[in-house]
């Protein structure tokens, strides 16, 4: 069905004057499998050109539509998990800045200031995922059928944000400070300095004397 889309996206994007209308009543022909509306086509498909533009226009936007609606799906699901993982999602009305206190580096204040900027960016991130969070919640509650190109950016914007997060994260709790860094040079040159101990060597066995 792909492939047929994108000759039916392709004829579409033909200007009117250059396309195959003939064509156009054969494409019409395989999404319908309508035989007596081809035959009826197939005599004169240029006098026909506009019947034929509309439903083709009809069916490329409804299949837009579905696989619009299946990617929405996917990213639902993806948003679903991210959710079910984290607790600032979760329905109690809990404080997001607990679990950030816990995450805080004992050296915060220590550490350059682009660094301590991403541990305040994640919570901003954390607000605005909370935020998107709840209204995608209330389009899916909603009692009306919300079209897919409505929730996408919403679901997109939340996904790219979790990314974002956990970068933040992986670079802040990995970073290393000159002091520590320093600290495990000098770890590594007093192991390498240690000697190793000496292995006792083996006695030399007398020989028997020859009676």
């Amino acid at each position: 069905m792909n492939n047929l889309t994108d000759k039916l996206q392709q004829w579409l994007d033909t200007p009117s004057a250059e396309r195959d209308w003939n064509e156009g009543a054969i494409l019409l022909l395989q999404l319908t499998n309508n035989t007596i509306m081809y035959r009826n086509l197939s005599i004169n498909p240029k006098g026909k050109a506009e019947f034929i533009e509309g439903k083709l226009r009809a069916f490329l936007k409804a299949h837009r539509e579905v696989e619009a609606h299946d990617e929405v799906n996917i990213m639902q699901e993806q948003v679903d998990a991210i959710v079910a993982s984290r607790t600032e999602f979760s329905n109690k009305d809990t404080n997001p800045a607990t679990d950030f206190k816990a995450g805080k580096r004992a050296d915060h204040d220590s550490l350059p200031e682009d660094i301590q900027a991403l541990y305040v960016e994640n919570l901003d991130i954390t607000h605005r995922m909370r935020e998107l969070h709840l209204r995608l919640r209330l389009l899916s509650d909603s009692t009306k059928q919300v079209p897919a190109a409505e929730r996408k950016p919403l679901l997109d914007e939340f996904i790219n944000l979790d990314k974002k997060l956990h970068a933040n994260w992986d670079t802040y709790d990995h970073y290393v400070t000159k002091a520590e860094s320093a600290a495990n040079t000098e770890t590594n040159e007093s192991e390498e300095e240690q000697p190793e101990d000496a292995t006792p060597s083996k006695p030399k066995s007398k020989s028997k004397s020859k009676k």
